[in-house]
């Protein structure tokens, strides 16, 4: 008995595992969802029929979460919902799910003898904490709410909206992208600072913060036609000065590509490379890892996971807004549909192979000079895009260009410096 049951729940978590890694990294959540329910269901059906043929203790009642399992994972997978859908099923799943945990419980102490209930009670207790936890994720707001009111505007590019706040005046206006998982908030230390002395817009790319979701790949031509769309819908006028934190700095090379007459300068600030794959030796590694830990990480943080972390030291509400956003299933799918095309994002900067002699400063954090070989040549490759560009390694964390107060003024700066070279149309100042 104790060998069966321990094959049986042994089994279950393998399959999931192997499912996840091999099969579905790149499915949509629902099927991914589908899939390891499927996977469970194995694992008890296991249980329940090899009890039956080897023992004399046969765990029928096995068989119902197999089916229960078994049958809601093949709908999500033939249905494949999506989101606002994968929410409002938390209000279905949750209470099955504390039934069926309580149920198993009860069928272990009353049917399974001496210490092969210890292999599945945990299991019974793993089903009654996620259920817990979900049903505290589900009766909390939602992330919008959660953020508190919409600073700036939405503004319809096609069939969705996208969110834009752009603060002071001053000509040429700043535009600001954010990184992989960012949203707008993350720019409360910067975007007041630029805004004393030129126009400056901060907005969330689709599925990001307060945008609309959008049935377009989420690479960076879309990304850049998006922005071009929401600009001009918004009576924004350039050019502008882009500046791009991480993967916005991919996006802000493939924009100055498909509208280069709207492009007064650039700002790279910890850029991820358009030549990311070949130069950075840990870059496919991490990929990799990321790509199959973010194929369940939406699913997990409806389980509450996201409810108990924080975001950044930042001003105001703009930290609770960052954590808001990104510590949700909506924020944790458009990290990884934005994460899964970043091959392609790539590919699709490479096609600037110069940036004549606008101004361009390179910002590039040192713990990722230390941290990641081929990082520190991936940022002097970027910089010899400009005739009239500065590169200048900070003393900070990838994300503390934005979020350290010191950082953050060394961004303002590059930034100003931008805005100063291409209104003058004079050489960057060395630093």
């Amino acid at each position: 008995m104790g060998r069966i049951t321990f094959a049986s729940m042994a089994t279950g978590a393998l399959v999931a595992l192997t499912l996840i890694v091999a099969v579905v990294p790149d499915a949509s959540e629902a099927r991914v969802v589908g899939a390891v329910l499927l996977a469970f269901a194995t694992g008890w059906a296991m249980l329940a029929l090899l009890t039956t043929r080897w023992t004399t203790q046969p765990q029928r009642w096995a068989h119902v979460p197999a089916a229960v399992m078994a049958t809601s994972g093949a709908v999500l997978a033939a249905v494949d919902p999506g989101e606002p859908a994968m929410t409002l099923l938390s209000w279905v799943w949750v209470p099955a799910l504390l039934v069926l945990g309580v149920w198993v419980w009860g069928q272990v102490r009353r049917s399974m003898p001496g210490r092969s209930r210890l292999l599945v009670y945990p299991v019974a207790a793993a089903m009654l904490l996620a259920g817990t936890g979900g049903l505290y994720h589900a009766s909390t707001e939602s992330p919008t709410a959660a953020a508190g009111p919409m600073p700036g505007k939405l503004v319809d590019v096609g069939g969705y909206r996208l969110h834009l706040n752009c603060t002071g005046t001053g000509s040429p206006t700043v535009v600001l992208l954010n990184g992989l998982g960012e949203t707008s908030p993350l720019w409360a230390r910067v975007q007041p600072a630029v805004a004393a002395t030129s126009r400056v817009c901060a907005y969330d790319r689709a599925g990001q913060g307060w945008s609309d979701d959008s049935p377009n790949p989420a690479d960076a031509t879309t990304a850049a036609t998006d922005l071009h769309q929401l600009l001009s819908a918004a009576g924004e006028t350039g050019p502008f000065v882009l500046a791009g934190h991480s993967s916005g700095g991919v996006h802000a090379l493939t924009y100055t590509h498909l509208y280069d007459s709207d492009v007064a300068g650039v700002v790279l600030l910890d850029s991820a490379s358009p030549h990311q794959v070949e130069l950075v030796t840990t870059f496919n590694g991490e990929y990799q890892v990321m790509r199959r830990a973010l194929a369940v990480a939406p699913t997990l943080f409806r389980f509450g996971l996201g409810n108990a972390m924080g975001g950044p030291a930042l001003p105001g509400r703009a930290g609770a807004q960052v954590a808001a956003f990104a510590n949700s299933p909506r924020g944790l799918a458009n990290t990884r549909a934005e994460q899964a095309a970043l091959p392609v994002a790539f590919r699709q900067a490479q096609a600037l192979a110069t940036l004549g002699n606008i101004p361009l400063v390179v910002l590039t954090a040192k713990d990722n000079v230390d941290d990641k070989p081929g990082w520190a040549a991936a940022q002097d490759q970027m910089a010899a895009l400009s005739s009239n560009a500065r590169h200048t390694v900070e003393n900070q964390s990838h994300v503390g260009l934005l979020t350290d107060p010191t950082g953050a003024g060394g961004t303002v700066t590059a930034i100003a410096d931008v805005v100063t070279a291409s209104r003058t149309h004079a050489l960057l100042p060395t630093r």
